[in-house]
C-alpha cells in the first residue's frame, strides 16, 4: 500500500481520448488519482458523478483529475459522454498501475471471489508525493472527502 508522503508510483496510461498520460508531465499541479472498479455501474457511476459536481471547485484549487480502471477507451469515452464527466480516465488493462498503488486485490461479490480494484483516491501535491490515501472508498459523499484534502 502507498502511504502519505511517498513518492507516488510515476505511470503512462492510454486516456478515454487515446493520447498517452504520464503522472510525471502532471508535476507542478495537484493530481487527484482515483481508482475504480468498472464504467457505468451503480456505484462507478455514484462516485464519478459527485466528483463530476465539485469539478469546478477542484479545478479552482488546481487539481488535476484522472479516474483509473481496466476499462478500454471506447467504454471510458461512452461513460464519460453519457455522465458529462468533464474529467480524463485513463484505462488501465493489465491492472499495472492499480498494483503499483496496492488498489488490485480480492473483491467479493454476491458470494464470489474474484480480483479486481478496489475503490481508492490519492491526492498528490505538486512535488509528486502522496499528500493523502483514501482506501476502501464509499461513493456517496467521496468527492467531498477529496475536495477537503485539497488546500483552498
Amino acid at each position: 500500500m502507498i502511504e502519505e508522503g511517498q513518492s507516488a508510483p510515476d505511470f503512462e496510461l492510454v486516456s478515454d481520448e487515446g493520447e498517452r498520460l504520464s503522472l510525471s508531465s502532471l508535476r507542478g499541479r495537484p493530481v487527484v488519482l482515483y481508482f475504480y472498479p468498472k464504467d457505468d455501474t451503480p456505484g462507478c457511476t455514484t462516485q464519478a458523478c459527485g466528483i463530476r459536481d465539485v469539478y469546478g471547485e477542484l479545478q479552482g484549487r488546481g487539481a488535476v483529475v484522472l479516474g483509473v480502471s481496466p476499462d478500454g477507451e471506447a467504454s471510458h469515452a461512452e461513460f464519460r459522454a453519457k455522465y458529462g464527466l468533464p474529467f480524463t480516465l485513463l484505462s488501465d488493462p493489465g491492472a499495472t498501475t492499480a498494483k503499483a498503488y496496492g488498489v488490485w486485490g480480492e473483491r467479493k461479490l454476491y458470494g464470489k471471489s474474484f480480483m479486481g480494484i478496489n475503490r481508492s483516491t490519492f491526492v498528490i501535491g505538486p512535488d509528486g508525493n502522496v499528500a493523502r490515501t483514501f482506501y476502501g472508498v464509499k461513493p456517496d459523499g467521496h468527492a467531498e472527502l477529496v475536495l477537503d484534502a485539497l488546500p483552498v
